[in-house]
């Protein structure tokens, strides 16, 4: 695709996107009116973990403790069994509590607004730092997960290696307008039609504007 389109791309995105379900980071943010704690947290119980999975791990979790003094007040064990079945829930389960000690002790309970500053944090990376900005604090950055990669890259609109280097190309290229919503649409998206292997290209309004780079079958 020409960048010159991403305007009529992105509008096809949000008109496709009505039709999906929203991630399950993107809906803790709105139950919990943009609480930076609970997007935090729930983006670290995200990684490798189904959609669903995640979202009921984050809801039994918080309505035992949605701040950092409460977590501290529940075991490593009892952590593990809230948020079980998600993926390497043992270690989500030490590093939240790890979090939650760092954020009393530096950070007056309060999750930092600046990414530089949450990638100090064992076990967040730029993907879930540049999430927090964006569902916790509601600014623009530009989270890039594997769809956000992966659609990018089809579209022809980058062409990298690498999420960082696609955040990168991005944040270069990509209209600031479209960053705080472009991750949670293209990861419905990602899930639904632009999928990883065949993607619905049948079914895709973004066909006639993607290179389809990488692809090899497709319905």
């Amino acid at each position: 695709m020409k960048r010159s389109d991403i305007k009529e791309v992105y509008d096809l995105l949000e008109k496709a996107y009505i039709e999906m379900d929203e991630p399950s980071v993107t809906k803790i943010s709105k139950q919990t009116k943009r609480d930076p704690f609970r997007v935090l947290v729930s983006c670290l119980i995200s990684l490798r973990t189904k959609d669903e999975v995640t979202l009921a791990s984050s809801e039994r979790l918080f309505a035992k403790a949605d701040n950092p003094a409460d977590m501290l007040k529940l075991s490593n064990e009892e952590i593990e069994k809230l948020i079980y079945p998600a993926g390497f829930y043992k270690t989500k389960a030490k590093t939240i509590l790890n979090i939650c000690q760092i954020l009393i002790n530096e950070y007056n309970s309060k999750v930092p607004d600046d990414i530089d500053t949450l990638v100090t944090l064992k076990g967040v990376g730029r993907k879930t730092a540049n999430l927090v900005i964006v569902e916790g604090y509601g600014e623009p950055a530009v989270c890039v997960d594997t769809h956000v990669h992966r659609i990018f890259n089809r579209l022809g609109y980058v062409k990298t290696k690498t999420p960082e280097k696609t955040e990168t190309e991005l944040r270069k290229h990509l209209p600031k307008k479209y960053w705080i919503r472009i991750n949670e649409i293209l990861v419905a998206y990602g899930r639904e039609i632009c999928r990883p292997v065949s993607p619905r290209c049948s079914a895709c309004g973004l066909d006639s504007f993607c290179d389809k780079n990488g692809v090899t079958s497709r319905r």
